[in-house]
């Protein structure tokens, strides 16, 4: 027998998985996923806690190929997330759909 969470999630992803253009928020959460990661390299870099990556970075480093990798990494996080997530509700929901299926079967 199905919960009342599975029936929703049924409910809901019925709908959901029709108009493929309300991801824009996974997007979003996964772009500032990544934009965090890109901080945080930024960080690393500016202060210096690590002499030796310092120091190379000091004797040629280019700011323009930072942002540039920031960038990628930000959007192939967010474009990743937004996939995870579509097929980790999309399995969840074939396989709530099997369970429910089952159930009527042997009614």
């Amino acid at each position: 027998m199905l919960t009342k969470e599975e029936e929703s999630f049924l409910k809901y992803w019925e709908g959901y998985r029709q108009n493929k253009r309300r991801i824009f928020r996974q997007f979003v959460i996964g772009l500032s996923m990544g934009l965090t990661i890109g901080v945080c390299i930024i960080v690393s870099v500016g202060t210096g806690w690590y002499e030796r990556a310092s120091m190379v970075a000091n004797a040629s480093f280019n700011p323009n190929v930072l942002i540039v990798a920031i960038l990628g990494i930000s959007l192939f996080l967010a474009f990743f997330y937004k996939k995870y997530k579509w097929e980790m509700n999309e399995q969840r929901y074939k396989e709530l759909m099997i369970k429910k299926n089952k159930e009527n079967k042997s009614l």
